[in-house]
């Protein structure tokens, strides 16, 4: 199966697709971890999560001008509708997707 490029992922018909960029050497990432996670399957069918290791994927990293990890984004139809860097609360990402799942 040939790799998909981060721009083939984003744009994932009709679902939203939150992509959490991080590093292996972050300790918020690690905490956040769990969360994106729990994320994943409460939405399992209706958002698509994409994990982005900032330091293996210089160029996606650079292109959405990531400064800082965690950086977390939703994408609809290939267009950022929502982007925050640094750790989010569980209940303000879970917000945040319910806007753009509904």
């Amino acid at each position: 199966m040939a790799k998909k490029s981060f721009a083939e992922l984003i744009k994932s018909p009709g679902m939203p697709v939150l992509v959490d960029f991080y590093a292996d050497w972050c300790g918020p990432c690690k905490t956040m971890n769990p969360v994106v996670e729990k994320l994943a399957q409460d939405f399992s069918g209706k958002l698509k999560v994409i994990k982005i290791n900032v330091d293996k994927n210089q160029a996606a990293a650079q292109q959405y001008r990531v400064q800082g990890v965690p950086t977390f984004m939703l994408f609809k139809n290939g267009q950022v509708v929502w982007k925050q860097a640094g750790a989010v609360p569980g209940h303000q990402l879970n917000q945040i997707i319910q806007q753009h799942t509904s």
